[in-house]
């Protein structure tokens, strides 16, 4: 993970200018504290923060075309570089690195601005031709990797890997649109990415569980492209379990690089949670070198306005996921580690959210599947690329694969409701696929296990925590006048306007406040999805305790919950023994 900073368009570009954007770019650095670089072409400016993970010791950027008219800044991984390298109309170029993202200096080259459909991978790139001083900016299909945009009052356009690089300096900002390409040759913003499922019209293909099983395989084996050490997040979950569980198969029968002779896993939790002894069995069956990572509320308590600097938002149920991650990630990186696997997106392409079960047909369920995915850059994929990064980490995520995707996606929906009838649980499909009796890839219960959020399953104490302790900071009047201090999504709880006045205290304009969605949810649905339960509007809390009558520790009304984890993992347990 890197970290870019773009200004095109300075009206001064005297030393003080470079000064200033050498100064923002260090903003950056906890990205990529490996190497800096800046490269200067008259009033355009493109500087780089390098984590090295390909090729660490000639890779250094910005990159250029052998004549080094064509100059680039990126944030990413392109995963079919090699490929792209030896195809006919690339293979007669010369590369001065091994970097994969050297390939864009020469694609833009061969094919000009339409070449970004070639691309596998995540990536936030910009591209200066200094031949007629056009640029491009680029985000890749579903934003995983973070980018925005500003524009000056001299006219200056801007791109950052985050927003703390430009607010300052920009009178207008916003979150780069995943999926979209700025063309100052074209004028704006045009979509790139067009996949059949973006019109959320219905699919009819028929589900294929060893199509699906494939296609995911291929997705995580070609995240395994790296020169560092790295690992997979494992909290013992279906998605993270299954990420673990395919890439020590490739491993154990391919000479990939590791770091030992074991693949290493992680876990974070609070002392008995869910997710650590779930983790724990999982490593077990597979083999890993697994760490177990601890915190305390207390901890997390005292981490949250890092988080919050660093994730950028003041959205609740981020700010709760992100900060046991960023821990972790703190953790994982005085091991050495520079890259890990993660499970993100799968809960949006299946419907593993438990408020799915509440879906009532088949249309509904896939429009709000297609939702999710569309909103992904501004939930789970900046929670995953910043809370790592914080700390020098990269986050690799195979379910939000593009092939995958369109695989998944094209899935007739029918066969992604919950139907207890039939023995279907959430994300039925994907458990399904790797049930495999001849050959397991995980332990039953493990592959029949409710589905946790993050938040959740690091300990049911841990959000309690957060709210008692927002309560004590929070007063009854602090809540009554929010919609008077904070008039634009305004926030409903204590918890949220804790959060608030935090975010506001570092990104106290408004253009960073609209770079946050809002709304009303239940255990992380959108907004339409609330309309399933008349229960749910008097119950609107993004945790999956959220959805009454589903989840195992479901709040119950007027009636406190035992958050024991004994207790919990007693329930969730059983429940599970009755889904194999």
């Amino acid at each position: 993970m890197c970290g870019i900073l773009a200004v095109l368009g300075c009206v001064d570009n005297s030393q003080a200018t470079r000064s200033r954007i050498i100064k923002l770019s260090r903003r950056l650095r906890h990205r990529g504290p490996d190497w800096s670089g800046l490269h200067c072409y008259e009033d355009c400016y493109l500087a780089h923060e390098r984590l090295a993970i390909i090729d660490p010791i000639s890779g250094d950027q910005p990159l250029y075309s052998e004549d080094k008219t064509v100059v680039v800044t990126v944030n990413g991984e392109i995963y079919n570089h090699k490929a792209l390298r030896e195809s006919e109309s690339l293979k007669s170029h010369k590369y001065h690195t091994g970097s994969d993202c050297e390939v864009l200096a020469h694609l833009y080259e061969e094919h000009g601005e339409e070449f970004i459909n070639m691309l596998d991978g995540m990536f936030a790139f910009v591209l200066l031709d200094t031949k007629d001083k056009s640029y491009i900016a680029v985000r890749d299909a579903i934003g995983v990797i973070p980018l925005y945009i500003g524009w000056g009052l001299d006219g200056s356009v801007w791109f950052a890997s985050e927003m703390k690089a430009l607010s300052d300096d920009c009178e207008q900002f916003m979150a780069f649109p995943p999926g979209h390409i700025y063309s100052s040759k074209q004028g704006g913003l045009r979509r790139w990415y067009n996949p059949p499922w973006f019109s959320e019209l219905v699919p009819s293909t028929p589900y294929d569980p060893l199509v699906l099983r494939d296609t995911f395989e291929k997705a995580v084996i070609k995240r395994l492209m790296t020169d560092v050490p790295f690992g997979v997040l494992l909290s013992g979950g279906l998605d993270s379990s299954l990420v673990a569980s395919v890439a020590i198969r490739h491993l154990e029968k391919s000479d990939a690089r590791q770091w030992g002779s074991k693949l290493h896993t992680f876990c974070i939790g609070l002392k008995g949670s869910p997710d650590l002894k779930a983790g724990k069995e999982v490593a077990d069956y597979l083999g890993t070198r697994h760490h177990e990572l601890h915190f305390t509320v207390q901890e997390g308590i005292d981490a949250i306005e890092e988080v919050i600097y660093h994730v950028e938002t003041y959205d609740v149920t981020t700010i709760r996921a992100s900060t046991p991650m960023f821990l972790m990630s703190r953790k994982i990186k005085s091991l050495g580690v520079k890259m890990v696997l993660s499970g993100e997106g799968s809960d949006e392409i299946f419907g593993g959210y438990l408020y799915f079960h509440k879906a009532p047909n088949k249309k509904e369920l896939h429009e709000e599947t297609c939702r999710k995915i569309k909103a992904l850059y501004q939930y789970d994929c900046l929670r995953a690329n910043k809370s790592t990064s914080a700390w020098g980490v990269e986050a690799r995520v195979p379910f939000l694969d593009k092939e995958f995707l369109d695989v998944a996606m094209g899935i007739d929906p029918e066969w992604k409701m919950i139907r207890p009838d039939l023995g279907r649980i959430e994300k039925w499909v994907l458990r399904n696929a790797f049930d495999d009796e001849k050959n397991p890839y995980l332990p039953k219960h493990i592959l029949y296990r409710q589905k946790e959020q993050f938040s959740d399953g690091v300990g049911y104490s841990w959000i309690d925590g957060l709210k008692d302790h927002a309560n004590k900071h929070v007063s009854d009047a602090m809540l009554t006048n929010a919609n008077f201090v904070f008039p634009d999504n305004t926030p409903l709880t204590k918890e949220a306007y804790y959060y608030r006045a935090i975010f506001e205290k570092f990104f106290p304009k408004s253009a960073a406040r609209a770079t946050v969605p809002g709304g009303p949810s239940v255990a992380c649905s959108t907004a339409k999805a609330v309309e399933w339960d008349a229960a749910w509007k008097g119950n609107l809390d993004p945790s999956g305790r959220a959805a009454l009558g589903v989840h195992v520790a479901a709040y119950e009304e007027g009636k406190a919950v035992d958050t024991r984890p004994e207790k919990l993992q007693k329930l969730a347990e059983k429940k599970a023994e009755a889904m194999v």
